[in-house]
């Protein structure tokens, strides 16, 4: 963490997360390809900011993330991986929603349970930390006239037009990097070189700090809920006996006009539940699953990044990244490679920071899970009777 930054989430009084600008109608809201653009930076301490466009011409939406106390993080905001959490539910979710308006399948409500399973192994102190992903629990509600074969096949249809689904079940092997130190681009090593052109710092990118461009839009995109698992939380330490278990929880459920509302956490003690609304129906009344999906992604990786910053005491500050990750909607959903360019300052010589950035994405639950095909073990329970049970 670079202890010279002073910039908190709450800074400007602005909600946790609202629309920066409006923009056209996303196409992984039915069928086609998008790129997902997520341009973030490190604030203070675990805090981070992101603006993240769904599209080239796409709405865009100031995200916020924040670590609990036992990374010492203020907990002002949702921790990476229940962004992730939330987008898988809401992806899914519309995923259903559009097949049951194609198959005549009235929904009368859907909710759906996750739980991502991640370890961690290694040392941050010795940079040999290493980051897992075991297959997801999902558990699929539907309240419904229709028959349980009907029903049944549905959810099957949506787990393979998700995208967010694809993530977890094929191995994405081409994930790319791009670093650039000081304001120039250096070549890697240890992970494939991003095949783009250079992208522009975030720094430059924004001259000041993301503001609503409505004033009067919703301001519950993101709250945190006052509830807090029972217990004391405990600091996580920067090295790994065996192997550090970490389960994230998530329940939500549908709302009127394609809007899905999930609450989620950490399985840890004295963590706290964040609800994040999202918006399937391609209107962008709120951030689409996958908008959340996408900078889950990136917040956890600059996590890992700051975790190693402080456990390693590297003179490097001013954290910043572009993310590009592309997206394919249809009858079979695809997520493709995700490209990373890392902005990273200081004193240190190229190699420390080259060595940031591969250890970091080596560390990152959500490259783990990228690269680590693992079906989701799904449940389907029609009107409350378990119709399909996972193996």
């Amino acid at each position: 963490m670079d202890p010279t930054l002073t910039d908190t989430i709450d800074m400007n009084g602005d909600p946790l997360a609202f629309k920066l600008k409006q923009g056209a109608r996303s196409p992984l809201a039915s069928n086609g390809r998008a790129t997902i653009k997520v341009e973030a930076r490190q604030m203070a301490g675990h805090s981070k900011e992101a603006v993240v466009t769904e599209g080239s011409e796409g709405t865009a939406w100031r995200l916020t993330s924040d670590e609990g106390m036992h990374l010492k993080g203020t907990d002002l905001a949702p921790f990476p991986l229940g962004f992730f959490n939330a987008g898988l539910q809401s992806d899914l979710y519309g995923r259903i929603r559009t097949l049951a308006e194609a198959r005549g399948i009235g929904l009368d409500a859907v909710e759906i349970k996750a739980t991502n399973h991640y370890w961690l192994t290694g040392s941050f102190i010795h940079g040999t930390g290493e980051g897992h992903a075991d297959a997801t629990d999902i558990d699929v509600y539907v309240k419904s006239g229709a028959s349980t074969d009907a029903i049944k096949a549905l959810v099957a249809a949506a787990m393979d037009a998700s995208p967010a689904v694809a993530f977890l079940r094929t191995p994405i092997i081409g994930n790319t990097f791009a670093l650039y130190v000081n304001g120039r681009r250096r070549e890697v090593s240890g992970v494939a070189n991003s095949p783009g052109g250079d992208a522009s710092d975030p720094y430059r990118t924004y001259q000041s700090a993301p503001r609503p461009f409505d004033k009067n839009a919703r301001s519950d995109l993101i709250l945190k809920t006052g509830r807090v698992e029972a217990g004391t939380p405990e600091l996580a330490g920067a090295t790994v006996t065996n192997k550090l278990i970490r389960n994230v929880l998530g329940e939500g459920a549908s709302l009127s006009d394609g809007l899905y509302k999930s609450d989620t956490w950490l399985g840890m003690p004295g963590t706290s539940h964040f609800t994040l609304t999202s918006d399937e129906s391609g209107e962008a009344a709120a951030p689409s699953g996958l908008a959340l999906y996408s900078a889950g992604i990136s917040f956890c990786y600059m996590t890992q990044l700051a975790r190693y910053i402080e456990n390693m005491k590297m003179n490097i500050r001013a954290v910043r990244l572009v993310q590009f990750s592309p997206y394919v909607a249809g009858a079979r959903g695809v997520a493709e490679p995700v490209d990373t360019h890392l902005f990273l300052n200081g004193e240190a010589p190229d190699e420390t920071h080259l060595q940031l950035l591969t250890i970091a994405a080596r560390t990152c639950y959500l490259h783990a899970a990228a690269k680590t095909p693992a079906d989701p073990k799904l449940r389907i329970i029609h009107n409350g009777a378990e119709i399909a049970k996972a193996a």
